[in-house]
């Protein structure tokens, strides 16, 4: 038992900066994301992947940079889960954390992996960072306030129960639903070829302001009783799964670039 609650807790210690996010896309969330993604690569891209990750899906890597947390070693990604905004600028116009962001992170990783000198051990870790960033960009509240660390300190009750805006969009809502992740994949909304290919082809800083529209409309639209539950599913529950949905037709976009 006292394992199990050091396991559990020493990622919160570590990640207690002001403006670090407590959490990102749910393991489940971002499994989604990874499943999607699995589905829509080429068959050119699934086969250059799978040789370099040895055949782990992408779905089981998706959770990696969460998975690292608690070790001290990685502690220098911290800030690359996430780009506080305040809501009257934009990314572009923002001050920029001198320890990196979430756009910063995508780029680097884009990066690497396109670079033909970069070592296997580097690709393979700068992929699994990027499938979980491509994720976290999707999740509003990481290009949130920097004022309450993204919704983590505007405190809620989800039925009855303690919790924090930035949880409720990044877990609550999408464990409460009561599907796995391949069910999840498998009932996301369905978009015209026309509208999956202009969600493909939308460039990363759209991904951003997408994002941060949708957080400030999270912020306008929080009721003033914050024991929330079925009623605010049902009134926002469709713009989880339409993120869920962007970024991992987005990853499988952006993998078929790097790996073409």
């Amino acid at each position: 038992m006292k394992k199990y609650l050091i396991l559990v807790f020493c990622p919160l210690l570590l990640w207690s900066a002001p403006e670090i996010s407590e959490a990102l896309w749910g393991a489940k969330g971002h499994r989604v994301v990874g499943e999607l993604a699995a589905q829509q690569i080429s068959k050119r891209t699934s086969k250059k992947i799978s040789a370099l990750m040895d055949g782990v899906s992408l779905a089981q890597l998706s959770t990696y940079a969460d998975d690292i947390k608690s070790d001290k070693r990685f502690r220098e990604y911290g800030p690359w889960h996430y780009a506080n905004i305040k809501l009257d600028e934009t990314y572009t116009e923002s001050k920029k954390n001198e320890k990196g962001d979430i756009v910063r992170a995508i780029k680097k990783c884009i990066e690497v992996l396109k670079d033909p000198k970069t070592e296997r051990g580097e690709k393979q870790f700068h992929l699994k960072l990027l499938i979980h960033f491509v994720g976290d960009i999707h999740q509003p509240m990481h290009l949130a306030k920097p004022t309450d660390r993204g919704g983590n300190d505007v405190k809620i009750k989800w039925f009855g129960r303690n919790s924090n805006l930035h949880r409720l969009w990044d877990s609550d809502m999408i464990e409460d639903y009561g599907m796995s992740y391949t069910e999840f994949t498998a009932n996301l909304p369905k978009i015209t070829p026309s509208e999956r290919n202009q969600i493909k082809q939308a460039p990363l800083i759209v991904w951003v302001n997408e994002s941060q529209e949708l957080a400030k409309q999270i912020y306008a639209s929080l009721p003033e009783n914050t024991n929330l539950g079925y009623r605010y599913r049902y009134d926002h529950f469709k713009e989880v799964r339409m993120q869920l949905l962007k970024g991992g037709l987005r990853l499988a976009a952006l993998l078929d670039q790097i790996f073409k």
